[in-house]
């Protein structure tokens, strides 16, 4: 199937999702599952944990924690995010339960790459159970751009079940643009298992039932 044909294919099932369901009192966000097949989830191959940017900001962003020094560390607070330098992230060693609240309020966390020793051995704990893991950032980096990028961007991973999950965005999107993050996280799986790996594909709001995306069943 070609790229044009699954994206009309994927904008179809999303205009049936986002119609589906009863009305909320809160946006709901619009997800995307990736049903696999003949995957062994004990090997290698299956321990997928992607970073995808997605073309379409999210609706919701993702929220971002920068653990720099320096001049990274003025950035990064001038871009507005939460910021812990070495004397803030050394204050949280052996604290899981600030630890824990740490990594609930930050989806991403970027890190100078000097200090991801250091940020590993206490936040990685904390990260590793949510699929999550320390992002090293070269200190040369401009990270008021990545702080930007990371906030449309999305874990993809496969965890307890032969399946990928993540969030494309909320109803309030196209479903143009929603067919695109979706499509985005699509490549992301097939570049790392291939096509075949793909046994079927759904979409759907955060209350709303499943709708299949036709072109992906066995």
């Amino acid at each position: 199937m070609s790229q044009e044909a699954t994206l009309a294919n994927l904008e179809k099932a999303v205009e049936l999702a986002l119609g589906l369901g009863k009305p909320r009192r809160f946006k709901q966000s619009v997800e995307v599952i990736v049903a696999l097949r003949d995957v062994d989830l004990k090997s290698p191959q299956a321990r997928i944990r992607e970073t995808v940017f997605l073309p379409h900001p999210p609706g919701k962003e993702a929220s971002v924690c920068v653990v720099a020094e320096g001049d990274m560390e003025l950035q990064a607070r001038e871009a507005g995010v939460e910021v812990l330098n070495r004397q803030a992230l050394q204050s949280l060693s052996g604290n899981k339960r600030e630890v824990k609240k740490l990594a609930r309020r930050c989806y991403w966390v970027l890190v100078r790459a000097d200090l991801m020793g250091l940020a590993g051995r206490i936040l990685g704990p904390a990260l590793g159970p949510r699929g999550r893991a320390p992002v090293p950032v070269p200190p040369n980096a401009n990270i008021k751009e990545l702080i930007a990028k990371y906030r449309g961007a999305v874990w993809v991973r496969i965890r307890n079940q032969p399946q990928v999950m993540a969030r494309i965005g909320a109803e309030d999107m196209s479903p143009r643009e929603l067919a695109e993050n979706a499509a985005a996280v699509l490549q992301a799986v097939e570049s790392r298992l291939g096509k075949a790996k793909i046994s079927k594909v759904y979409v759907k709001k955060t209350m709303g039932p499943p709708v299949q995306v036709s072109g992906f069943a066995i």
